[in-house]
């Protein structure tokens, strides 16, 4: 099945089904499976007046909205290769993505013109820049570009695409037509594109609708950035298939009160907004004396049912995904009795790969492998642990125009992932760390620096850290050392709760002394021999991936 056919079959089962949900001036409107449909001719129609044909390379380039959809289903359904792009990036990120895959048409918000007027001249394979959201407020930024505005070519094709000779119904992809390129998050360097077809995507919903339960009543929250692949294939595709409401929130700060107003059933998200929102629940029980002994004495059940009521009284079920969580941030909700799941993917195989079963998961595990997905640990050591390798239709085909790299992660029909794990007794799968952050010592030991980076958080002082091997001049192996973020919100209530200021030097102090006790859980060689503390947060990816690839010890300091 193609992607085009997943949503026409959606049509044909329930054209009134509301298919997004959204607020624009102040007020909240829907789409209707029907409408998302006929939305979607109009972009077909724009692009084949632009001239794109089967195998064209159309860039979004847009923060999530309505529109953000349509233009999805409006180029893979004429068979043209969707590029999402953050909207976030830096413009010689951007410039690099649109040069690498040769970019023809953008499709951007008009608040990113600013980005694109620095790119005029540089991509010349960019025929047409299609500008959304112009307006007095926003027409200086747009006319620093050549472009043509949505509104525009939509007001010019509508009679056409309307029609029955429209471009949607006479052009069509096939299963194994690429359907997205979709760029690396970029944590370990340079961006790649991952080709991944209609059959990798529509595999991957097949596989993860038998392994969590939906149905056309289900109303997703969506709060991720959408040109991040767990977040398109969980709220661009699956719903699709099983006919779901999208709810888009209108920003992080409306979370709670957009669920409040709209009574998601399904949250999917990154596990810092998880953490994130847990706090704030655990912070208004702590103030509560009644609430905190309830919550301590086992009964965070009772407690947790005010909780979803605040949470618009229908939440469901939680997955985590993206990134690792903390132990400690899953069994926080599920003491409140919400079903919390984690689940483990990568963006070259669109995305998922295992996820915990609702009503059976392991904490410490991202679960069990969907049921159409192999998973193999390559070369294990001696306590089991070796390369996390997956095959399956879910894979990508490749990294466009990139055959080295290619060639170093797609083995005889298996993804390498680069990720390090194991299977647990139960045949769920543990996650022990990037294979290319392994630290090995002098003596040949391995050492995971997540296990190191798990047991820093621990710490109440410390933010967020990283463990990285480094060398000594004219040793053998590596050492542990560790960067450190201390949270200035502790400290910050620390100084007010006892009426004075804690000077830096205090501060590192205080962090360096609660890490003693921290670090002395690990064994002594994987503790760290170089502790470094920084003030500003690491630079991450706007999933919130710390950039490992721009930290190191400083070896020339004590």
């Amino acid at each position: 099945m193609t992607i085009k056919q997943c949503l026409q079959r959606a049509v044909e089962k329930d054209p009134n089904a509301i298919a997004l949900k959204y607020k624009r001036e102040g007020e909240w409107q829907t789409t209707t499976y029907r409408g998302l449909l006929e939305r979607s001719w109009h972009v077909s129609e724009m692009l084949v007046k632009l001239g794109i044909k089967s195998g064209d390379r159309v860039a979004i380039y847009r923060e999530n909205s309505p529109e953000w959809f349509e233009i999805y289903h409006g180029i893979v359904g004429i068979g043209a290769i969707a590029v999402p792009v953050d909207a976030k990036l830096r413009e010689q990120e951007v410039r690099h993505i649109f040069h690498d895959c040769g970019v023809s048409v953008v499709f951007c918000s008009a608040r990113l013109a600013e980005v694109l007027a620095g790119l005029n001249g540089q991509v010349p394979d960019i025929r047409t820049m299609v500008v959304l959201d112009c307006n007095p407020k926003t027409l200086v930024t747009c006319e620093k570009i050549a472009h043509t505005t949505y509104e525009l070519l939509w007001e010019e094709v509508s009679a056409v695409a309307m029609s029955a000779e429209r471009a949607y119904d006479r052009l069509a992809p096939e299963e194994d037509s690429p359907a997205s390129f979709i760029y690396t998050s970029g944590t370990t360097g340079r961006q790649k594109g991952a080709i991944l077809s209609h059959r990798n995507f529509m595999a991957n919903v097949e596989g993860i609708q038998k392994a969590i339960y939906f149905t056309s009543a289900d109303n997703f929250l969506l709060i991720l950035p959408l040109h991040h692949s767990f977040a398109f294939t969980t709220s661009v595709l699956l719903p699709v298939s099983e006919c779901c409401q999208v709810t888009l929130v209108e920003s992080l700060k409306t979370i709670k009160s957009n669920m409040v107003e709209t009574s998601p059933t399904a949250l999917l998200a990154v596990p810092l907004l998880l953490e994130k929102m847990l706090a704030r629940i655990m912070n208004g029980i702590n103030e509560s004396r009644p609430a905190k002994l309830m919550f301590r004495f086992g009964l965070g059940k009772v407690i947790g049912k005010k909780v979803k009521e605040g949470l618009g009284g229908k939440v469901r079920l939680i997955v985590s995904g993206g990134a690792p969580i903390s132990p400690n941030t899953l069994n926080g909700w599920m003491k409140l009795g919400f079903n919390i799941v984690e689940g483990y993917g990568i963006t070259e195989t669109a995305p998922v790969l295992s996820v915990n079963p609702v009503g059976l998961p392991r904490v410490g595990t991202v679960g069990l492998p969907l049921e159409n997905v192999e998973i193999k640990i390559h070369k294990p050591n001696s306590e089991g642990v070796g390369e996390i390798i997956a095959r399956g239709e879910n894979v990508m085909q490749g990294y466009y125009n990139n055959p080295e790299e290619t060639g170093k992660v797609l083995i005889d029909g298996w993804y390498h992932t680069g990720d390090l794990g194991r299977f647990d007794e139960k045949g769920y799968l543990v996650i022990s760390g990037r294979k290319k952050s392994l630290i090995v010592n002098r003596e040949g030991k391995n050492i995971y620096p997540e296990e190191v980076e798990r047991q820093v958080l621990e710490s109440r002082y410390v933010l967020e850290c990283l463990a990285i091997g480094y060398r000594e001049p004219n040793e053998t192996g590596e050492r542990v050392g560790l960067i450190v973020v201390p949270d200035q919100d502790v400290f910050d209530a620390k100084e007010v709760r006892e009426g004075k200021r804690l000077s830096e030097k205090q501060v590192e102090q205080l962090v360096r002394d609660d890490l003693r006790q921290q670090l002395a859980e690990l064994s002594d060689y994987k503790r760290p021999r170089k502790i470094e503390i920084r003030f500003d947060e690491f630079e991450k990816t706007t999933t919130q991936k710390i950039k490992r690839y721009l930290y190191a010890i400083n070896t020339n300091v004590s």
